[in-house]
């Protein structure tokens, strides 16, 4: 019976690693360059007007 507790440890292991690598690559959302682009045209605008003391 020890023996087979001793072999259940190694398979145990086995499938934590396997959920865990199956976990660790899964495909995440990409955000798109929405966000970044409209920052972007944001400072832009920014950039463009003359400054405050002028």
């Amino acid at each position: 019976m020890g023996a087979l507790v001793w072999l259940l440890i190694p398979l145990l292991a086995a499938i934590g690693a396997g959920v865990w690598g199956s976990w660790a690559t899964r495909t995440r959302r990409v955000r798109g360059d929405g966000p970044e682009l409209d920052g972007y045209a944001r400072f832009r605008a920014a950039m463009e007007k003359p400054p405050f003391g002028t």
